[in-house]
């Protein structure tokens, strides 16, 4: 099949279920890949899927790859059993499909042909696409970081944030309840948003119309070198990554965050109580305080 008519969301297993090697990247955590929302309807030869946990993203997802393969088209979907895995096989029945359904590795994996007619397509993407919150107004999605309720340790950041002045960034910056905060500020000259999700990206910038800000679709730890001589930063760095904890990727942050700060630059950090961040803040960072600690969460600010 030729690249661009195979199709592969998120990162490939080929012993639970083989893909292309030139298949189209779907996935909005993998920079550089196509929106799913915006392949053409029944264009695909094939699809393969490494479904989300989240139910409204996963029906989201599963529904846009039905809609964009031709009939006949094959489907393979798969997620562990206690992320998603166990319902799989009944999403895809409810779009109208028979589904054959295998097991390995603690994964259930569902092979499907694409029905002439799949049934509830429209109502499953209109459930996962973008929408803003009735309390504040703010643009969100399924899928998206604390997509439906402001996240706890973000709004312990918020309560002990200072005025911020000159230029500054933002990592993991979300859909951009931070950046606001922070914008709020008249002496701030510039923010960079920083953001590996693509669609938390996209509902930034209608979150946050403020010229002084921009927005990168990035890696922290790969994509900040732009960043130079900043006078702040503010971070909730995430801890997991594919479905299990992992403490270095905040660590990631700091050093990113050290790198990129001026000398006396300061990082407002947030951070859950049993993440053990201390040594490398001290290790990165000319002086370290801890700001607040409560509700599980810890404030840092550390200058450099």
């Amino acid at each position: 099949m030729s690249a661009n008519r195979t199709a592969l969301y998120g990162q490939p297993d080929h012993d639970l279920a083989p893909s292309a090697p030139d298949a189209v990247q779907l996935s909005p955590v993998i920079v550089g890949s196509s929106d799913i929302a915006g392949i053409e309807t029944e264009s695909l030869n094939a699809v393969t899927v490494r479904a989300p946990a989240g139910a409204i993203e996963r029906r989201f997802v599963l529904a846009h790859a039905l809609r964009a393969l031709a009939p006949g088209a094959r489907l393979t979907a798969f997620a562990p059993k206690d992320r998603g895995g166990l319902r799989l096989k009944k999403e895809l029945e409810a779009f109208g499909c028979e589904v054959g359904e295998s097991a390995r590795r603690h994964n259930r994996i569902c092979v499907v042909v694409r029905p002439k007619a799949p049934k509830g397509l429209d109502e499953a993407i209109a459930a996962g696409a973008p929408r803003q919150i009735a309390e504040n107004g703010l643009w969100t999605q399924p899928g998206v970081f604390s997509w439906d309720r402001l996240d706890a340790g973000t709004n312990a950041l918020l309560q002990v944030l200072p005025e911020f002045s000159g230029a500054g960034a933002d990592l993991g910056a979300g859909i951009g309840l931070l950046a606001l905060n922070v914008l709020a500020s008249n002496k701030v000259t510039k923010l960079t948003l920083v953001e590996l999700d693509r669609r938390a990206v996209e509902v930034a910038k209608r979150n946050v119309s403020d010229p002084r800000a921009t927005f990168v679709w990035g890696d922290v730890r790969h994509d900040a070198d732009g960043l130079k001589d900043l006078d702040f930063i503010v971070s909730n760095p995430p801890f997991h990554e594919g479905g299990g904890e992992d403490k270095a990727l905040g660590q990631a942050f700091i050093r990113s965050a050290a790198s990129a700060l001026r000398k006396g630059g300061a990082l407002w950090m947030v951070a859950n109580r049993h993440l053990p961040y201390e040594a490398i803040l001290a290790e990165s960072f000319a002086k370290v305080r801890l700001v607040a600690e409560g509700g599980g969460y810890k404030v840092f600010e550390a200058r450099k």
